[in-house]
């Protein structure tokens, strides 16, 4: 028999080594994806798991999110959803499976809009787009504004309400532009450009409405951001509603809340000082804003270099096994489950044969019949007794002091005891003869007693 043995000084690994090793590889070289993919095998553990397969048409792999991530997703996918998801790619070390943690989940159309902000956003960061030491002041006094909106938009008539209440003698000039659609992101980088060769004005004011994703997408284009970032006038962006946010936001000098509030801040308050301070505000919060996100981006890349050795890998591997070790224990239940219940229906059948209904019914039947026979027996011998009591009764009447008295004797008593001796009594007591009619009550007057013979 040959013996194979490891060549001199090569390390001899277990699998359960290899499948880390290779877990730590994938995690720490690839790190976070981006992938697009449709949905099928879903299935959500009673752990709160969800265990799928995201595939094209050439190819699948597995993957898994786990309760902590899927729980913020607003519409569980279903069988066939075309998904953009983020995912660690990883391994499954008890089964050395190769497989996808995700961390994030948005339908496709969504999501990618999403991908796209946020890519063109960090590239923007990177170049310092974003930098506040690159944004100019608001001038003090602004007696000229530039708006570059619709011209039959709402944004452009809450403008010119607030500027009218506010600040009557602020001038307005109107850039009209889309402000949606293909064609609308040229035409506002070409308003921007023309207003800074006109240099007519004191500041320009990029505003519309609130929208969709979709709707404000013009505002997040690369060109529009360069051309915001060259602007020698100072500018100030005013998408949407207060929670919109666009890449025209971080770029812009300045950015306001609504249209409405970005009239405020431009018009010329009597109380110049609020002004400048709210300025003053609006630029330490876009500070506070950049240092957060990069701050957060820093965060992120820590984090990922730290989920390779975090104890949280290995809970989400016991815990995904944890899952495949219930439903095999509940499928062994249902299968035991199912053998009993047939057995119990043999057992039930065998015992319906043998119920004891059976023979409580045969032995009611038989009590009532004794029953029967038990009630004429005791009217038998309750007739019988009756003849016998009627004997007795005749017998007992033949030999009644009451027939003898009916006969002409008396029974004589004295203190309602029976006289039977002359010695019983004495003169002068009183004694009573009860005959068969009443009561005689006498006096004795004279005792005599029986002669001898």
């Amino acid at each position: 028999m040959t013996v194979f043995s490891a060549p001199e000084g090569q390390k001899v690994h277990s699998v359960t080594t290899l499948n880390r090793l290779a877990r730590n590889i994938l995690t720490s070289e690839i790190g976070l994806v981006w992938l697009s993919a449709e949905i099928s095998n879903f299935t959500r553990a009673s752990s709160g798991h969800w265990y799928f397969t995201l595939k094209d048409n050439k190819a699948q792999v597995r993957a898994a999110m786990f309760r902590s991530a899927n729980r913020v997703v607003r519409n569980p996918p279903r069988e066939g959803d075309k998904v953009l998801v983020r995912a660690s790619v990883g391994i499954y070390e008890p089964r050395g499976d190769y497989q996808l943690v995700v961390e994030s989940m948005e339908p496709e159309g969504e999501g990618q809009l999403k991908l796209a902000f946020e890519q063109l956003k960090y590239k923007l960061q990177a170049e310092g787009l974003f930098d506040p030491a690159t944004k100019q002041a608001l001038p003090a006094h602004v007696k000229r504004i530039g708006v570059i909106t619709s011209a039959q938009g709402a944004a452009l008539h809450d403008v010119l309400s607030v500027l009218k209440r506010r600040s009557p003698a602020t001038e307005v000039i109107v850039y009209p532009s889309m402000v949606q659609g293909e064609q609308a992101a040229a035409q506002l980088a070409r308003n921007i450009w023309l207003a800074n060769q006109r240099n007519e004005v004191d500041v320009l004011l990029l505003t519309r409405g609130g929208g969709s994703l979709e709707d404000l997408w013009c505002f997040n284009n690369e060109s529009l951001a360069r051309e915001i970032a060259r602007s020698p006038l100072p500018l100030v962006s005013a998408v949407g509603h207060e929670v919109d946010v666009t890449i025209a936001d971080f770029v812009a000098d300045l950015r306001a809340p609504t249209p409405s509030a970005a009239a405020e801040l431009l018009s010329m308050d009597q109380r110049e000082l609020q002004v400048q301070i709210r300025q003053l505000q609006q630029q330490l919060t876009r500070s506070f804003h950049t240092t957060v996100q990069r701050s957060a981006h820093q965060l992120t890349v820590l984090n990922q270099r730290l989920k390779s050795r975090h104890p949280e890998v290995m809970l989400q591997q016991q815990s995904q096994r944890i899952d495949q070790l219930t439903q095999k224990m509940t499928n062994q239940l249902t299968h035991q489950l199912n053998r009993a219940q047939t057995t119990a229906q043999r057992l039930d059948s065998r015992l319906a044969r043998q119920h004891p209904a059976i023979r409580l019914d045969k032995i009611k039947t038989q009590q009532a019949y004794l029953y029967q026979r038990m009630g004429a027996a005791m009217q038998q011998r309750l007739e019988t007794r009756k003849q016998k009591l009627g004997t007795l009764a005749h017998l007992l009447q033949s030999v009644s002091p009451l027939a003898t008295m009916a006969r002409g004797y008396s029974a004589t008593l004295k203190a309602n005891q029976a006289i039977t001796s002359i010695t019983a009594v004495k003169e002068k007591d009183e004694i009573i003869s009860r005959v068969s009619d009443g009561e005689i009550v006498s006096v004795v007057t004279a005792i005599k007693a029986k002669p001898t013979l």
